[in-house]
């Protein structure tokens, strides 16, 4: 079960010039404990819905130690059909792929392995289910989240099968109590899910409400 954390502590600068690195988070988690979900404690992250890259869109997403993490660019339209997470270093972990088929559409996350290359089969796949939700199913252990308030840019939580929150998204707010963007997001993720996975399913929701 999802325990809030406090993330109201220190301040946020979000001009381009101090981009680079924000506040260190109340959390205990490096980067390189993505690739090894049995480590994950509970953490709290900060996403930018925005591109570090000039004219380009995407996100930044920000580690307890307050340094960037993981971005996304894409250099295409908003809501691309295909864009990469990746590391500080653009190294791929993930890639999202949006199907089409009429009035429904979907999103296939396709997994990086270390040395190998990008996975055949789909990691997870996303699906509106409706107005408001979407449902995810893993590939090959069935496990499926449910993802309730997605249509909102700025306020959603992810479940498992049991209901149970595991991540929750919401706006950051200062140490003073002031209400950052609807693009200025606090994730906090719980100790019983993949890391990785909960960031691809942020930047999913990005791509549905073409955030990014």
């Amino acid at each position: 079960m999802l325990q809030r954390l406090d993330h109201k502590q220190g301040t946020t600068s979000f001009s381009t010039l101090s981009m680079a690195k924000i506040q260190p988070l109340p959390a205990t988690f490096s980067a390189d404990e993505c690739h090894s979900p049995q480590l994950q404690k509970q953490a709290v992250y900060t996403v930018w819905m925005k591109s570090l890259v000039f004219n380009g869109n995407g996100c930044t997403v920000y580690g307890a130690d307050g340094s960037v993490a993981f971005r996304v660019d894409n250099y295409g339209c908003r809501g691309g059909r295909e864009v990469l997470f990746m590391d500080l270093a653009g190294n791929a972990l993930i890639r999202i792929r949006r199907k089409s088929f009429g009035l429904f559409k979907r999103w296939e996350t396709f997994r990086y392995g270390e040395g190998l290359g990008e996975e055949e089969k789909p990691w997870f796949r996303v699906q509106k289910v409706q107005k408001n939700g979407a449902a995810v199913k893993m590939h090959g252990s069935g496990r499926t989240y449910g993802i309730d308030g997605c249509s909102c840019k700025s306020d959603y939580k992810i479940s498992g099968a049991d209901g149970a929150v595991v991540a929750a998204v919401e706006r950051k707010q200062t140490a003073s109590g002031v209400v950052l963007g609807e693009d200025v997001l606090t994730l906090t993720v719980g100790s019983e899910v993949d890391h990785l996975l909960v960031l691809g399913l942020v930047v999913v929701c990005g791509l549905m409400n073409r955030c990014l």
